[in-house]
């Protein structure tokens, strides 16, 4: 048995000393970068308000504050009024929809005075084709494949909506559907949240579109109300005829 000599021994500690300098080194830097981490306080972390939470700061108590007056949220401008509300550009609100009664006693409408007649929006082969897509998700289910008013809730005892093919219905002008669509009408709830305003528009073409299949004389009114003479697809298996 060998005795350790008094070098090897120097060396041990010296071994020693190293490993508890390196290992208080790391310690000392993990509780550095824990502390510093539990201790962020970034824009993410401030004190914030939930939307209509009551607030004790403000004077009528509303945390929710209205835009400041004279301000447009960016992308919010919406010049194009008969775009975005289907609208002319100086309605009359006090202007009420004439109707008549043609020989055969239908209602026919003899203007909306407030609604625009022409697409702010060229109508286009896909514009259409993007309305029946957006009209088998949002409108199909009420209005059926046709715009008969036969969709499959209403065939489960939901109230029928009129059909798009009256003579009511086929003057009305394009911009009384887009307000449909906004701020719904009658038993129909607004739309004006889930589909968006150039969606709402190629909705519309597509109703349009709908008419013009079922009413052939209505197909110079679809020509008529138009940027472009796109022919209208006729209805398939999907979106259209069953």
């Amino acid at each position: 048995m060998f005795l350790n000599s008094p070098v090897s021994e120097m060396r041990n500690e010296k071994l020693k000393t190293q490993k508890l300098r390196r290992g208080f080194v790391f310690a000392f830097l993990l509780f550095s970068f824990t502390f510093a981490a539990g201790c962020r306080y970034d824009m993410q972390d401030q004190p914030r308000y939930k939307a209509y939470k009551q607030s004790d700061f403000f004077a009528d108590k509303r945390a929710s504050r209205d835009p400041v007056e004279g301000t447009v949220a960016r992308g919010q401008l919406h010049e194009n009024k008969a775009f975005y509300t289907g609208k002319i550009d100086n309605p009359n609100p006090n202007a009420q929809v004439q109707t008549a009664t043609d020989a055969s006693g239908n209602t026919v409408v003899a203007s909306f005075p407030n609604d625009v007649d022409e697409f702010p929006v060229p109508v286009t082969k896909e514009l259409i084709e993007r309305g029946r897509d957006r009209f088998n998700i949002y409108c199909i289910v009420c209005h059926g494949p046709i715009g008969n008013g036969d969709g499959m809730i209403v065939r489960r005892g939901f109230p029928k909506p009129p059909t798009y093919h009256d003579d009511r219905l086929r003057n009305a002008p394009v911009g009384h559907f887009f307000d449909v669509i906004t701020n719904g009408w009658g038993k129909m709830n607004s739309y004006g949240y889930q589909v968006q305003p150039a969606d709402r528009w190629a909705i519309v073409a597509y109703i349009r579109a709908l008419q013009a299949s079922e009413n052939p004389d209505d197909k110079s009114k679809m020509a008529a109300n138009t940027a472009t003479n796109s022919a209208p697809p006729k209805p398939t298996a999907k979106g259209g005829k069953p």
